[in-house]
């Protein structure tokens, strides 16, 4: 337990460190909003289908930027810390502006999103996603130089199944899938859940976006309104319908994964596991062929996902 304690101990960072990263979490998220929302001040006379492409290259170049621009300042963005701003800001516009178009029932429906989406944010940052200490001893009985050597030959060690070694957090992480500090074996039901609540949410926003912005033209206010508030509506309903094409593509992907029982790393970098590996022998040269040992069948893959670890 101890060894486990000091293992989530380095994963979270210094008061000072989660400070710097919060500021410039926060300074990325104003910078890519007000980057997309320039598009529409930009290039009005052209439809939201067209702007969405030109938002979608101009989201991405504003990141690249702000990546590029910490290697001046030395302090990294936070991945949770940005999808946290992203979601107060979005709020933000909607309560401050598009709030006044919207039906009471669709108010209360995404406030309660919004609500729910920072509560599972808090849930699924604060928890243990499945992290796996380990003693230097048992690296002199396995035999192995580091523990990712122990990982790559599980099939000899059955309490490191599944345990995959992740280079940007340096952990070793039960059920990983991809780099994502929050998100392993332990947490992988609050994880689905969460990215469904991403996609509705962001849906339940373009919706409402969307009548804001059709109330303005059909009540002719569309001249006399705030350019800011109009344009910030639109950058972020394009912002919104971004966020719900690759969200979706990504729910489709994990549900995949959940009936078939595999995981995105484990999908990529099987040759590195030896029991994905079934090795035929043709004629001269072995022949290594992709096998899953964990798919036991759609419905018994899906009753273990949804068994409480």
């Amino acid at each position: 337990m101890s060894r486990l304690a000091s293992e989530l101990h380095r994963l979270r960072r210094s008061p000072w460190e989660v400070l710097c990263s919060a500021l410039v979490s926060c300074g990325l998220v104003l910078f890519s909003q007000l980057a997309v929302a320039i598009v529409p001040r930009l290039l009005p006379s052209i439809s939201l289908l067209a702007m969405l492409p030109v938002a979608g290259l101009v989201f991405l170049a504003a990141i690249l930027v702000g990546r590029f621009w910490r290697r001046f300042i030395g302090v990294a963005a936070s991945a949770p810390l940005f999808v946290l701003f992203n979601v107060l800001f979005l709020w933000g516009v909607y309560l401050f502006v598009i709030r006044r178009d919207t039906s009471s029932l669709l108010d209360m429906l995404i406030n309660a999103e919004c609500a729910l989406l920072l509560w599972g944010l808090y849930r699924i940052l604060s928890g243990d996603p499945g992290i796996v200490a380990y003693e230097s001893s048992f690296l002199e009985e396995a035999g192995c130089k580091d523990f990712v050597d122990a990982i790559c030959s599980s099939e000899k060690y059955p309490s490191l199944s599944r345990v995959r070694h992740c280079n940007c957090c340096k952990a070793n992480v039960r059920g990983y899938d991809h780099h994502c500090p929050a998100f392993g074996q332990k947490n992988h039901r609050l994880f689905m859940a969460l990215l469904t609540g991403f996609v509705v949410a962001e849906s339940t926003y373009t919706m409402c976006s969307t009548k804001y912005i059709t109330s303005c033209i059909t009540s002719g206010t569309l001249r006399t309104e705030n350019h800011l508030s109009l344009n910030m509506v639109i950058g972020t309903m394009l912002f919104s319908v971004l966020q719900v094409i690759w969200q979706v593509v990504f729910l489709i992907w994990h549900v995949y994964g959940i009936c078939f029982n595999i995981r995105t790393d484990e999908w990529i970098n099987w040759k590195k596991y030896p029991e994905f590996q079934m090795k035929e022998q043709p004629q001269s040269d072995f022949e290594v062929k992709f096998v899953n040992p964990y798919d036991k069948g759609m419905l018994c893959n899906i009753r273990e996902f949804l068994k409480p670890k």
